[in-house]
Order: structure tokens, then C-alpha cells, then sequence
């Protein structure tokens, strides 16, 4: 199952299973070829819009959780996870026009999967971690390298308005393989192309790990890395995060 969040065309919040005639790959692919339901009510997602499809209080980052993206970068492999923060702020939905920061020379793209926190946990061992995950979406961690240079905490770096989009649905983990493909397109061109078996860390090894730390509320998120492949956005790209099992995450991009 994939679960959506949108407004009806009433102003109403509402959740839905997002399902389409000719299975995953029109509705990834198309946008919004699906259709979205929700009880005895069926809605064209056309006539709808899709929001964020969780509103977390935190995004919990995970830096070179790829061995081949610590390479690109010069990194030596970290021996525990790298963690940083996303606030509220940076979340933007799937299909929404992304505007970033203006005057800055590079600002990448960087395609994740993201993990959706199922309930407050704190101090959660790893064999139970799924336990509180309520599934996987994508997710773009948008990244300023003029400023993350600079600074240590990477506030200007990561955490401006529109740094992580994040959608379109969350997806059941029992619909995402173990093996699944992480992949992102800009401008139809293929650019990421990893698996989610290449991780670091894996995902019940991050729960485990960033629980010990701080409480995790529902609808948090933990953004689990990102593959080699990152590169500069441009005015008027169009970014795709498709990850295997999910669908795919949409944007258009703008600097003014």
C-alpha cells in the first residue's frame, strides 16, 4: 500500500491510497496518472493537490551512508553515522515548485530514501526498529556548497526553505525490497543509480543508533544518504527521486 496526503478540491486534508490502473510504473512515472482514494470516494489526482506526505517536527540526515558517494567527496568511510538536522521549514511537497536560494554558485541535488517514524520511540534496539517505522518515501537533500563549506553545524548549508522535498506517498516496507533502487533524473538524464543494500548503515542500525540520542516523534523522518552521483541544479530543472517500491518524487526548480 501507499498512503498519500492531499487537499481535495473542498480545502479538506485527507489520506488516501494512492493505486492506478496500470500499476506502479504509470503512477511513478506519470505524475499523477494514479488515482487517489479514500473510503467510498474516489478523487482524479489531478483535481487534487498532494502534499507532504508526513509533517515532521525533524528530518535526522545521514551523511556518506554510501561507500561510493564517501569517494566522490574524498571522505574517508565513517566508522558510526553522520548525523545532521533538517527542520520543518525545508519540507516541500511532491510537484511543488522548489525555489532556492538566490547568489549562490552550487547548490546539488543529492536523491534519498527516507524512513517515515511510525510512533514516539526512544532508545530502540535494532532487531525491533521496524517496529516503529510506518514506511519509506524519497526524499532530495538539497544541499547549499557555497555555505556548508564555511560552517561547521551547516544551518545555511541544509536547513533553508525548500531543502527536502519529500514524497509523493509512504510506502508499506513490506513493498520495498530489500535490494531496492535509488535513482534520480535531472532533465530525464539519468545522474544517481544505486541499491538500497549498498547502505553503510542500514536502516534499523540508524533507528538504533539516533534513538539513543533524542525522541522520535510520528511522521519524523530519517533520510538515509545519498549515492555517488550529486550535482549542481539549475533555473528550471526538473528533478526526479525515484525510489524502487515508492514512485517517484517530482520538482521543478527556481532561482530567482
Amino acid at each position: 500500500m501507499r498512503v498519500v496526503r492531499f487537499r481535495d478540491s473542498a480545502g479538506n486534508v485527507r489520506r488516501g491510497e494512492w493505486t492506478g490502473t496500470d500499476g506502479e510504473e504509470i503512477i511513478a512515472r506519470e505524475n499523477y496518472g494514479g488515482r487517489l482514494t479514500f473510503g467510498d470516494e474516489t478523487f482524479a489526482a489531478e483535481d487534487v493537490d498532494v502534499l507532504p506526505p508526513c509533517e515532521p517536527t525533524k528530518i535526522v540526515c545521514i551523511g556518506l551512508n554510501y561507500a561510493d558517494h564517501a569517494a566522490e567527496t574524498n571522505s574517508e568511510v565513517p566508522d558510526r553515522p553522520m548525523l545532521f538536522l533538517k527542520p520543518p521549514n525545508t519540507v516541500a511537497a511532491h510537484g511543488e515548485r522548489v525555489t532556492l536560494p538566490a547568489g549562490k554558485e552550487r547548490i546539488d541535488h543529492e536523491a534519498e530514501l527516507a524512513v517515515v517514524i511510525a510512533e514516539r520511540c526512544r532508545n530502540v534496539r535494532a532487531e525491533n526498529a521496524m517496529d516503529v517505522v510506518a514506511g519509506f518515501t524519497c526524499l532530495n537533500d538539497i544541499s547549499n556548497r557555497d555555505d556548508q563549506r564555511i560552517e561547521q553545524n551547516w544551518v545555511r548549508g541544509k536547513a533553508f526553505d525548500n531543502a527536502a522535498p519529500i514524497g509523493p506517498v509512504i510506502a508499506k516496507p513490506e513493498v520495498v525490497p530489500e535490494d531496492a533502487h535509488v535513482r534520480l533524473r535531472l532533465n530525464g538524464e539519468l545522474r544517481q543509480d544505486s541499491t538500497r543494500d549498498q547502505f553503510i548503515f542500514s536502516v534499523p542500525e540508524l533507528v538504533e543508533e539516533i534513538t539513543r540520542y533524542m525522541t522520535l516523534l510520528p511522521g519524523d523522518v530519517i533520510s538515509t544518504g545519498t549515492p555517488a552521483g550529486v550535482g549542481p541544479l539549475s533555473d528550471g530543472d526538473t528533478v526526479e527521486v525515484e525510489v524502487e517500491g515508492v514512485g517517484t518524487l517530482r520538482n521543478e526548480i527556481h532561482v530567482p
